[in-house]
């Protein structure tokens, strides 16, 4: 598969890469240069629940389990 490069330096990567790397748009790449190729790849970015790991405080002296026991009624 082929592209061209645009006179801003862009190119279109063809649908079915896109399709099988699971590009959408918005994706970020990140680009390399590796023995005179030029390397893409997707960014992979941290878990959206990472930003919220250690947030939530359990009742003093409940464990998570029976904190959910008790919330859920059970």
């Amino acid at each position: 598969m082929n592209s061209i490069v645009s006179v801003k330096g862009q190119v279109t990567i063809p649908k079915k890469l896109r399709q099988q790397l699971g590009l959408t748009a918005g994706a970020v790449l990140e680009f390399h240069e590796q023995n005179g190729k030029l390397i893409g790849q997707k960014k992979v970015e941290g878990s959206p629940f990472d930003d919220w790991v250690g947030k939530g405080r359990l009742p003093f002296g409940k464990s998570g389990t029976a904190y959910l026991k008790e919330i859920r009624g059970k």
